[in-house]
Protein backbone atom coordinates (compact mmCIF):
# COMPACT_ATOMS: atom_id res chain seq x y z
CA UNK A 1 0.00 0.00 0.00
CA UNK A 2 1.49 3.51 -0.93
CA UNK A 3 2.23 5.66 1.54
CA UNK A 4 -0.18 8.69 2.42
CA UNK A 5 1.81 11.54 0.63
CA UNK A 6 1.66 14.87 2.74
CA UNK A 7 2.42 18.60 1.61
CA UNK A 8 3.15 21.14 4.68
CA UNK A 9 2.06 24.41 3.89
CA UNK A 10 3.20 26.98 6.94
CA UNK A 11 4.75 30.25 7.25
CA UNK A 12 7.16 29.06 9.70
CA UNK A 13 10.41 27.35 8.92
CA UNK A 14 11.32 25.99 12.40
CA UNK A 15 7.65 24.95 12.67
CA UNK A 16 7.57 22.79 9.48
CA UNK A 17 11.25 21.52 10.75
CA UNK A 18 9.39 20.05 13.41
CA UNK A 19 6.17 18.09 11.25
CA UNK A 20 8.81 15.98 9.35
CA UNK A 21 10.71 15.20 12.42
CA UNK A 22 7.42 14.57 13.89
CA UNK A 23 5.89 12.78 10.76
CA UNK A 24 8.80 11.10 8.69
CA UNK A 25 9.32 8.17 11.48
CA UNK A 26 5.88 7.08 11.22
CA UNK A 27 5.09 4.14 9.27
CA UNK A 28 2.20 4.33 6.54
CA UNK A 29 3.06 8.42 5.26
CA UNK A 30 6.05 10.36 4.08
CA UNK A 31 6.71 14.34 3.58
CA UNK A 32 6.48 14.92 -0.23
CA UNK A 33 7.31 18.69 0.36
CA UNK A 34 7.04 21.68 3.06
CA UNK A 35 6.09 25.10 1.61
CA UNK A 36 5.95 28.50 3.30
CA UNK A 37 2.82 30.27 1.54
CA UNK A 38 -0.60 29.38 -0.35
CA UNK A 39 0.65 30.63 -3.32
CA UNK A 40 3.51 28.14 -3.15
CA UNK A 41 1.30 25.35 -2.76
CA UNK A 42 -0.96 26.16 -5.74
CA UNK A 43 2.24 25.84 -7.66
CA UNK A 44 2.96 22.30 -6.13
CA UNK A 45 -0.35 20.76 -6.09
CA UNK A 46 -0.40 19.66 -9.78
CA UNK A 47 3.05 18.42 -9.87
CA UNK A 48 3.45 16.88 -6.49
CA UNK A 49 -0.52 15.77 -6.03
CA UNK A 50 -0.57 14.91 -2.66
CA UNK A 51 -2.96 12.80 -0.27
CA UNK A 52 -3.46 15.36 2.83
CA UNK A 53 -2.39 18.92 3.14
CA UNK A 54 -1.46 20.53 6.37
CA UNK A 55 -2.72 23.49 5.97
CA UNK A 56 -2.28 26.45 7.95
CA UNK A 57 -4.48 29.46 8.88
CA UNK A 58 -2.41 32.39 8.85
CA UNK A 59 0.23 33.23 5.84
CA UNK A 60 0.92 36.41 4.44
CA UNK A 61 -0.23 36.60 1.34
CA UNK A 62 -2.92 34.32 0.16
CA UNK A 63 -4.26 32.55 3.63
CA UNK A 64 -5.27 29.00 4.46
CA UNK A 65 -9.11 29.65 3.83
CA UNK A 66 -8.33 30.82 0.46
CA UNK A 67 -6.06 28.16 -0.47
CA UNK A 68 -8.17 25.68 0.62
CA UNK A 69 -10.71 27.00 -1.45
CA UNK A 70 -8.20 26.91 -4.73
CA UNK A 71 -6.94 23.29 -4.08
CA UNK A 72 -10.18 21.72 -3.72
CA UNK A 73 -11.71 23.37 -6.83
CA UNK A 74 -9.67 22.32 -9.08
CA UNK A 75 -8.51 19.05 -7.14
CA UNK A 76 -11.20 17.83 -4.99
CA UNK A 77 -9.65 14.39 -4.67
CA UNK A 78 -6.83 16.15 -2.47
CA UNK A 79 -7.77 16.29 1.75
CA UNK A 80 -7.01 19.45 3.55
CA UNK A 81 -6.35 19.00 7.55
CA UNK A 82 -6.12 22.38 8.89
CA UNK A 83 -3.26 22.74 11.44
CA UNK A 84 -3.52 26.07 13.15
CA UNK A 85 -3.25 27.85 16.33
CA UNK A 86 -6.45 30.10 15.42
CA UNK A 87 -9.14 28.16 16.92
CA UNK A 88 -12.00 30.80 17.46
CA UNK A 89 -14.94 30.24 16.01
CA UNK A 90 -14.77 31.75 12.86
CA UNK A 91 -11.52 30.76 11.78
CA UNK A 92 -13.10 27.03 12.65
CA UNK A 93 -15.67 27.55 10.32
CA UNK A 94 -14.43 29.71 7.37
CA UNK A 95 -11.91 26.47 7.20
CA UNK A 96 -14.87 24.10 7.02
CA UNK A 97 -16.65 26.43 4.25
CA UNK A 98 -14.10 26.19 2.17
CA UNK A 99 -14.00 22.13 2.13
CA UNK A 100 -11.15 21.15 4.98
CA UNK A 101 -11.45 18.13 6.46
CA UNK A 102 -10.64 18.51 9.72
CA UNK A 103 -8.88 20.91 11.95
CA UNK A 104 -6.17 20.28 14.37
CA UNK A 105 -5.22 22.40 17.15
CA UNK A 106 -1.14 23.31 16.94
CA UNK A 107 0.60 21.51 19.43
CA UNK A 108 -1.09 18.62 19.20
CA UNK A 109 0.56 15.18 20.30
CA UNK A 110 2.06 12.58 17.60
CA UNK A 111 -0.62 10.25 17.92
CA UNK A 112 -3.19 12.72 17.78
CA UNK A 113 -1.72 14.26 14.46
CA UNK A 114 -0.87 11.10 12.96
CA UNK A 115 -4.60 9.57 13.56
CA UNK A 116 -5.78 12.63 11.68
CA UNK A 117 -4.22 12.57 8.90
CA UNK A 118 -4.85 9.07 8.40
CA UNK A 119 -8.86 9.49 8.85
CA UNK A 120 -8.77 12.72 6.47
CA UNK A 121 -6.63 10.58 4.01
CA UNK A 122 -9.07 7.97 3.98
CA UNK A 123 -12.28 10.28 3.81
CA UNK A 124 -13.56 11.02 7.04
CA UNK A 125 -13.73 14.40 8.55
CA UNK A 126 -11.82 14.48 11.96
CA UNK A 127 -11.34 17.53 14.37
CA UNK A 128 -9.44 17.59 17.74
CA UNK A 129 -10.43 17.55 21.35
CA UNK A 130 -10.79 21.32 21.55
CA UNK A 131 -12.09 21.78 17.93
CA UNK A 132 -15.14 19.46 18.81
CA UNK A 133 -15.97 20.95 21.78
CA UNK A 134 -16.39 24.04 20.10
CA UNK A 135 -18.51 22.25 17.33
CA UNK A 136 -20.95 20.60 20.22
CA UNK A 137 -21.61 23.95 21.54
CA UNK A 138 -22.00 26.07 18.49
CA UNK A 139 -24.75 23.40 17.33
CA UNK A 140 -26.26 22.67 21.01
CA UNK A 141 -26.47 26.75 20.73
CA UNK A 142 -28.22 26.75 16.94
CA UNK A 143 -31.80 25.88 17.72
CA UNK A 144 -32.03 28.75 20.47
CA UNK A 145 -30.09 31.44 18.43
CA UNK A 146 -32.59 30.33 15.30
CA UNK A 147 -35.63 30.29 17.90
CA UNK A 148 -34.71 33.13 19.29
CA UNK A 149 -33.89 35.60 15.78
CA UNK A 150 -36.78 33.60 13.61
CA UNK A 151 -36.83 36.50 10.82
CA UNK A 152 -33.28 35.97 9.85
CA UNK A 153 -32.52 33.93 7.46
CA UNK A 154 -29.68 31.19 7.34
CA UNK A 155 -27.38 33.78 5.27
CA UNK A 156 -28.38 36.69 7.12
CA UNK A 157 -27.51 34.62 10.62
CA UNK A 158 -24.62 33.95 9.25
CA UNK A 159 -23.55 37.43 8.21
CA UNK A 160 -24.91 38.80 11.47
CA UNK A 161 -22.12 36.36 13.80
CA UNK A 162 -19.47 37.74 11.56
CA UNK A 163 -20.50 41.04 12.67
CA UNK A 164 -20.47 40.35 16.30
CA UNK A 165 -16.76 38.88 15.42
CA UNK A 166 -16.12 42.34 14.30
CA UNK A 167 -15.79 41.97 10.59
CA UNK A 168 -16.78 44.45 8.30
CA UNK A 169 -18.83 44.21 5.05
CA UNK A 170 -15.18 43.81 2.88
CA UNK A 171 -14.27 41.10 5.31
CA UNK A 172 -17.71 39.35 4.76
CA UNK A 173 -17.72 39.95 1.10
CA UNK A 174 -14.23 38.20 1.41
CA UNK A 175 -15.19 35.56 3.34
CA UNK A 176 -18.36 34.43 2.00
CA UNK A 177 -17.38 35.23 -1.85
CA UNK A 178 -19.96 38.19 -2.05
CA UNK A 179 -20.18 40.98 -3.76
CA UNK A 180 -20.35 44.39 -1.50
CA UNK A 181 -23.63 45.24 -2.51
CA UNK A 182 -25.01 41.80 -1.90
CA UNK A 183 -23.15 42.09 1.82
CA UNK A 184 -24.96 45.68 1.99
CA UNK A 185 -28.03 44.02 1.43
CA UNK A 186 -27.80 41.97 3.57
CA UNK A 187 -26.71 44.00 6.57
CA UNK A 188 -29.83 46.22 5.54
CA UNK A 189 -32.65 43.54 5.95
CA UNK A 190 -30.70 42.49 9.23
CA UNK A 191 -31.31 45.96 10.75
CA UNK A 192 -35.01 46.27 9.71
CA UNK A 193 -36.01 43.18 10.49
CA UNK A 194 -33.94 43.44 14.06
CA UNK A 195 -35.59 46.93 14.26
CA UNK A 196 -32.24 48.69 14.86
CA UNK A 197 -30.68 51.50 13.03
CA UNK A 198 -26.95 50.50 13.29
CA UNK A 199 -24.49 47.63 13.55
CA UNK A 200 -23.26 48.26 17.18
CA UNK A 201 -27.24 47.52 17.96
CA UNK A 202 -27.12 44.67 16.06
CA UNK A 203 -24.82 43.12 17.42
CA UNK A 204 -25.91 43.95 21.14
CA UNK A 205 -29.28 42.17 19.89
CA UNK A 206 -27.28 39.21 18.23
CA UNK A 207 -25.41 38.75 21.28
CA UNK A 208 -28.40 38.80 23.44
CA UNK A 209 -29.98 36.01 21.73
CA UNK A 210 -26.80 33.82 22.05
CA UNK A 211 -24.83 34.90 19.23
Amino acid sequence: MEPIKILIVDDHPSFRAGLVALLSPLDGMTVADQVATGEQALAMITQLQPDVVLMDLSMPGMGGVAATERILRDHPHVRVLVLSMSDDDESVFAALRAGARGFVVKGARRVELSRAIRAVAAGDAVFGPAIANRLIAYFSGLAKREHSLPQLTPREREILGMMTSHLTNPQIAERLALSHKTVRNHVSNIFAKLHVADRSSAVSRARESGF
